[in-house]
């Protein structure tokens, strides 16, 4: 299994950013899919889940409201929306099937 996040960046508070995350090497569409992200020297956080067909998503209360996670099973691929993003969303985003975790992508929110 090959995760690879994309789409990171720098971005000033308040502003909008759309992670990417293509698997490969694996059944994309028989897993719910998951964005996790850590910022150094602390513990990996949970973020967003989204169910196989995408029926379903869940979120941490620290990002519900303003970010939104999607997949499109048809290109392997996971998105997540985020909007409204604070100095404290500066992190490694991850993206992760089971317990497999990709490659992240730097984001980082500062005026």
């Amino acid at each position: 299994v090959q995760l690879q996040a994309s789409g990171g960046g720098l971005v000033q508070p308040g502003g909008s950013l759309r992670l990417s995350c293509v698997a490969s090497g694996t059944t994309f569409s028989d897993s719910a899919m998951t964005w996790a992200r850590q910022v150094p020297g602390k513990g990996q956080e949970w973020v967003a889940t989204i169910y196989s067909d995408g029926s379903k998503t869940i979120y941490s209360d620290s990002v519900k409201g303003r970010f939104t996670i999607s997949r499109d099973n048809t290109k392997n691929t996971m998105y997540l929306e985020m909007k409204d993003l604070k100095p404290e969303d500066t992190a490694v985003y991850y993206c992760l099937k089971g317990t497999t975790r990709g490659q992240g992508t730097q984001v980082t929110v500062s005026a």
